[in-house]
């Protein structure tokens, strides 16, 4: 059953649990759950001392990232990727911007720990991150990649996103300026237009 997102003409199927087994290296792609919320903590907090993937400059306390896990359900999913039990990594969906007319675009962040890169995670989680925000109805993808992160960029790429512009010296961390790319992919090619 459709749900409202609170925005006129603009309505999202219900979400449906997600789960998905990759037989390759046993990854497992799955929802996120509150008992994943350390896990995704640890992640993120490496990222936030010892990179520019977050411009974030304070790690997130356990109270403020089981705040943040729940903030994203339903549309606004989290996937976790999980080998042996272990998370190696997780993606999101989140609200680009507030105004209503901005409803059908979100943006993405995709994490993986450092010990674990290099094998199609990241990959497998955006493959399976834009089969989500796809089935939820949203239109538009955007990714926001921070510190010349070529990786990220190529990685987005090979998923049919576009550089569509660079925010200059917009950010500041490790000393530096840091710019941040901006990449949008566009879903739903030749749907319906909204009414």
């Amino acid at each position: 059953m459709p749900w409202e997102s609170g925005y006129p003409n603009v309505h999202f199927p219900a979400v449906k649990p997600y789960y998905s087994q990759s037989m390759e290296k046993g990854i497992q792609i799955r929802l996120a759950e509150q008992k994943d919320s350390e896990a995704i903590r640890e992640i993120y907090n490496r990222e936030v001392r010892n990179s520019t993937a977050t411009f974030d400059l304070v790690e997130r306390s356990t109270k403020e990232q089981e705040d943040w896990l729940n903030e994203r359900s339903g549309a606004f999913s989290v996937l976790v990727a999980e080998m042996s039990n272990k998370i190696v990594g997780f993606a999101s969906l989140s609200p680009y911007k507030a105004r209503a007319a901005y409803r059908t675009t979100v943006e993405d962040s995709i994490y993986v720990n450092e010990e674990f890169r290099n094998q199609g995670i990241a990959g497998k989680l955006l493959s399976h991150l834009l089969e989500v925000a796809e089935s939820s109805g949203f239109h538009s993808v955007i990714a926001r990649i921070g510190g010349a992160n070529e990786a990220s960029i190529a990685l987005h790429q090979r998923f049919d996103f576009e550089i569509v512009g660079t925010e200059k010296e917009i950010g500041r961390k490790f000393g530096k300026w840091q710019d941040v790319v901006v990449m949008q992919t566009i879903l739903n090619v030749g749907g319906p237009e909204p009414r």
